[in-house]
């Protein structure tokens, strides 16, 4: 039965993608129609772009010679954009704990799937605090204890105290999952021509050139429904890291965007639709729309509504 639904699944978003095809110019419809099945990421990240895909990836080249993303979290779009890809795959993100993840994933397969399995052997609410108060320093064990605690935290959040860095998301009442051979089989191979460091934007997206392609998904600003009433914004996705992503590394991030643009670099951003977003982007192209979301509210409280509204981001060169 799972198997039939994943199949299921599979031909909905091969159909979505077809569709999403017809509604593009003529130049860039062969983007969308000859995506085969995106790769299914293996960690849950918040934010996180899987169902997205048909909106995003018809506004992707189908030809690529390296593709940069310096917000990598989840990787959904980078794992559906490495066929597209000739070169290399530079690939980062400021959280550690996740790019741990992803090395071990690349280099030490053997060493990380007993790991694994002993995670899921001992999985248990107790279990849960007990590695959470702890980091190891080794970068295997170290990326064992984040798929760990990224698999049964509370809605698969990430969240570290902006003082201490430690992660601090309650226990989510769920079963840790492993991750199966074949997954981490496809992922490796993928992963064999990526570059993958814990990095700033601004160092990442110096060596773009003409032929690349970027894409970005910054951790969306908070905001506030009722300014002047809430201590607290009613959306948060910006605490992945100790270091929280502001509007002063947004507006520096638009003024590199405005850069690869006039040096012929082609790239796609994925945002929260807000007017503050759209004004930093006056000479891109910017798709509205609302969609589903994924995850539920990040506080115990109702926060937003069901659907959010988003923006695609496509650069002019």
């Amino acid at each position: 039965m799972r198997h039939r639904r994943r199949r299921t699944k599979d031909k909905k978003i091969k159909k979505i993608l077809t569709l999403a095809a017809l509604d593009m110019p003529s130049g860039s419809r062969c983007a969308a129609t000859t995506t085969s099945t995106p790769i299914k990421p293996f960690i849950r990240w918040a934010g996180g772009k899987s169902r997205l895909l048909p909106r995003i990836l018809p506004h992707v080249p189908i030809n690529i010679e390296n593709y940069y993303e310096p917000f990598l979290g989840g990787g959904a779009v980078f794992l559906a954009c490495a066929a597209r890809t000739s070169g290399r795959l530079h690939v980062a993100d400021l959280n550690e704990h996740l790019i741990a993840a992803w090395v071990a994933m690349r280099d030490h397969q053997s060493e990380l799937r007993p790991l694994l399995d002993w995670y899921l052997s001992n999985d248990s609410k107790e279990f849960y605090y007990e590695v959470r108060s702890t980091i190891p320093l080794g970068l295997v064990e170290r990326a064992a204890r984040f798929l760990y605690l990224n698999g049964v935290s509370w809605n698969h959040l990430w969240r570290e105290n902006s003082r201490t860095g430690a992660m601090n998301v309650p226990w989510g009442d769920r079963r840790f999952k492993i991750i199966d051979d074949a997954t981490m089989k496809t992922i490796g191979s993928v992963l064999a021509r990526a570059d993958i460091v814990a990095a700033d934007f601004r160092e990442v997206l110096v060596g773009t050139k003409r032929g690349d392609f970027v894409y970005l998904d910054p951790p969306y600003l908070p905001i506030y429904t009722q300014p002047g009433v809430e201590k607290e914004p009613t959306a948060k996705f910006n605490k992945y890291t100790a270091k929280t992503f502001e509007m002063v590394d947004l507006i520096e991030l638009a003024e590199i965007c405005a850069d690869m643009s006039r040096r012929g670099v082609r790239w796609v951003m994925s945002n929260r639709d807000t007017e503050s977003v759209r004004d930093l982007f006056p000479d891109a192209e910017i798709i509205r729309f609302t969609a589903q979301r994924s995850l539920a509210a990040q506080s115990r409280r109702e926060v937003e509504a069901h659907q959010s509204p988003e923006a695609i981001i496509v650069g002019k060169v």
